[in-house]
């Protein structure tokens, strides 16, 4: 085994060794070995942290919009150069297998290209002659310090992708407390923006415990809080922080279902389902892991998802033949393991088990097969609550108004899907689910970073969602500014109308 790496935090554009006394463990679940320890950093260390964003903000807000992007094009630039380099970190320290860990890189790329448009974003509107000889301008001016709060499961796309790049070009600064057990991927990333050209203080990364990072919620420094993780933690986030003024904006757990109608194309809608639901392991807020199957084609259905199923390749994440990995530590594997055991208890059909995985030379790994239960009836919670990884369920309805009933009494709403060939029957689900992202015939229904991520529900808590205007928005704030000149033929008129000019009919 390797030597093993001790991380250190970023502040004020200094790589500093932490005065923490515990350090948290971190795996290649690939080969189940500690790779690596990250700081639980202390309180004071994330009080620098927001005090260095705090005193970058003035300098930074003060740059022109057309000179903060530049540093994002430099730093799209630097993602490519270093791509093969960073999708092997997201493998290596997350377990995605290759194809999904450089999608992980990638979707950090388009973010940073779409905050490259952040001058055209946060163009104001204005308005001559509002009243009489009044005039009025809507600029959007940036905030002040943020903080991010990551989860593991995109070490990149999240913190770098979401996060940082409309934060930053908006000219805020920023925090983030990187996932514990995944923070070497943003690490890096934060090293390739000051490579680009980033200001000392803009970026800032620690890395703690949930004790410290109750800081970012009340501190008077801190804006606004971007939080990504589950439901119970982002709903405290949310009152918490919201209480102390701050805008928040909290992305939590999922359950998103899928509609199977008799009319399907069975085999592709099997494939879609296969790579979305055990896809990244089943570790992403948008894996598919819950299937509503008319009961004509269900047996059908079931046929097609067991075989592509078992035609998965388990293995290590940086081998590219790969297309199942492991999941990110042993403690969460024996959560799912426990999870499948409950739902064995509450009665559903176990049709492929996948707990007695052994990948050759990597036995140590933190690996677990395709699961697919069936025969999931409403009262089990194996089919209602998030499990975060490979396992699907499967749910048997008689036909359309059933199967969208059942779905929208879950409360969760990130995604939802249906596989059909029915125009009128496409309509009404997107009319009418509760999924905050829906697709039709598609099993990962994650817009492009021109749109925003649209959970609903319990799935969020807060008024604007990451990406999209919406993600400008929460990073930006308007001030409306109203103007009037005077000629020296009115100068000398002093009276002024009660309401200053501000009815546009006076």
């Amino acid at each position: 085994m390797s030597e093993i790496q001790r991380l250190k935090c970023l502040i004020n554009g200094e790589w500093i060794d932490s005065k923490a006394e515990k350090y948290m463990d971190i795996f290649d679940p690939s080969l189940g070995e500690i790779i690596a320890q990250t700081p639980c950093c202390t309180k004071d260390e994330v009080r620098s942290a927001i005090s260095a964003a705090k005193n970058s903000f003035p300098a930074w807000s003060g740059t022109p919009v057309m000179r903060r992007v530049q540093v994002l094009y430099n730093f799209r630039a630097l993602l490519e150069k270093h791509m093969d380099e960073l999708t092997m970190l997201v493998a290596r320290e997350h377990g995605k297998v290759w194809s999904e860990a450089k999608g992980d890189i990638l979707k950090v790329r388009e973010a940073v290209e779409f905050a490259c448009g952040t001058p055209s974003l946060m163009l104001g509107e204005a308005l001559m002659n509002t009243s009489d000889g009044y005039d009025t301008v809507l600029y959007r001016e940036p905030v002040g310090v943020f903080a991010g709060i990551v989860p593991f499961n995109f070490p990149g796309m999240i913190p770098m992708g979401w996060m940082a790049p409309l934060c930053i070009a908006a000219g805020n600064t920023l925090v983030i407390k990187a996932a514990s057990m995944t923070p070497m991927t943003a690490m890096r990333c934060a090293e390739l923006f000051i490579e680009a050209g980033l200001p000392d203080g803009v970026l800032n990364i620690v890395t703690c415990s949930r004790n410290e990072a109750e800081i970012f919620l009340e501190h008077p420094d801190v804006k606004g809080v971007s939080f990504v993780g589950s439901t119970s933690v982002g709903l405290h986030i949310y009152s918490k922080a919201a209480a102390s003024g701050k805008r928040v904006q909290a992305l939590c757990e999922a359950k998103n279902h899928a509609l199977v109608l008799e009319d399907a194309s069975l085999e592709q809608a099997a494939r879609g389902i296969i790579n979305s639901a055990f896809g990244c392991a089943g570790e992403r807020c948008m894996a598919l892991p819950a299937i509503v199957a008319q009961e004509s084609i269900a047996d059908k259905l079931l046929q097609y998802l067991v075989k592509f199923a078992s035609e998965l390749v388990i293995g290590p994440a940086y081998d590219k033949t790969s297309s199942l990995g492991p999941l990110v530590t042993a403690a969460h594997r024996k959560s799912v393991l426990d999870w499948i055991k409950k739902g064995e208890d509450e009665g559903a059909t176990l049709v492929l088990d996948g707990r007695n995985t052994i990948v050759k030379d990597f036995e140590s790994g933190f690996y677990l097969g395709p699961t697919i239960f069936d025969h999931v009836t409403p009262e089990m919670s194996i089919g209602d609550e998030e499990v975060f990884g490979p396992v699907l369920c499967i749910k048997r309805v008689r036909g359309f108004e059933e199967g969208l009933e059942l779905m929208n009494k879950n409360c969760f709403a990130n995604g939802s899907v249906i596989y059909t060939s029915s125009g009128y029957y496409a309509r009404e689900f997107a009319a009418r689910t509760h999924g905050g992202m829906v697709g039709v015939n598609v099993g990962i229904p994650v817009p492009v970073s021109i749109f925003p991520f649209t959970g609903h529900k319990q799935s969020f808590f807060g008024d604007l969602h990451v990406l999209g205007k919406d993600g400008l928005r929460f990073f930006t704030e308007t001030k409306a500014v109203t103007t009037k000149w005077f000629d020296d033929n009115k100068i000398k008129n002093t009276k002024i109308d009660t309401w200053d000019g501000s009815i546009g009919g006076s």
